[in-house]
């Protein structure tokens, strides 16, 4: 009779010790596949796909910090372009200075306005003539802020008679506003002059 009672309580024990052991297994697992899911979300977070011709493309989110002085070179190139690249027709030259006015303050503005009194945007059209505006090299400090800029570029005239190539160099700051469509990289030129405008080589078109 104890004997079998014996038997019996070991018997308990043993699956008493069984089912702790597999509870305890259920909850590493439990805690492991928690962890593991919760790695894989934070890392599907840290990518967004753009869709572009039909294609999925995979990007990767970044802190703005790691991408100031690649964002600020692309946001003080845009703005030259656009500042600097025009046709003889009205609407592209407004399109133009539209859109590189966003990317500045109002020293941007008054330079524009200064070259709209002089008649410079009305000589362009009637005289057929084009801009185009290549950047050289753009230099960021971002050191300090508002991160200080110098560019410098290569601007070509484009005349019915000749070709006129001219260096072009400017300065100024940069600081941080709100991204919009119309501002992608979410800086605001100040401060912007042109240092250097100079005829380099001029060519007798055929």
């Amino acid at each position: 009779m104890f004997t079998k009672m014996k038997n019996i309580d070991t018997a308990f024990k043993q699956v008493r010790l069984f089912s702790l052991a597999v509870i305890g297994g259920c909850v590493v697992i439990t805690l492991f596949i928690s962890f593991k899911s919760y790695q894989v979300a934070t890392q599907s977070q840290q990518k967004i796909f753009i869709l572009a011709n039909g294609k999925a493309l995979e990007a990767y989110a970044a802190d703005r910090k790691d991408n100031v002085p690649v964002e600020a070179r692309d946001h003080v190139k845009m703005f030259h372009h656009y500042f600097f690249t025009m046709d003889p027709d009205d609407k592209v030259i407004n399109a133009n200075i539209t859109k590189a006015l966003y990317l500045a303050d109002a020293t941007a503005k008054q330079q524009y306005d200064n070259l709209k009194e002089n008649g410079f945007y009305t000589n362009l059209i009637s005289g057929n003539i084009s801009q185009e505006m290549q950047s050289d090299s753009i230099t960021i400090n971002t050191n300090d802020y508002p991160y200080y800029f110098r560019y410098k570029g290569v601007q070509r005239i484009i005349r019915p008679t000749t070709i006129v190539t001219r260096s072009l160099v400017t300065e100024g700051y940069l600081r941080n506003v709100s991204r919009s469509d119309n501002n992608a990289h979410g800086f605001l030129i100040e401060r912007w002059k042109t240092l250097e405008n100079e005829d380099v080589k001029i060519e007798n078109r055929n």
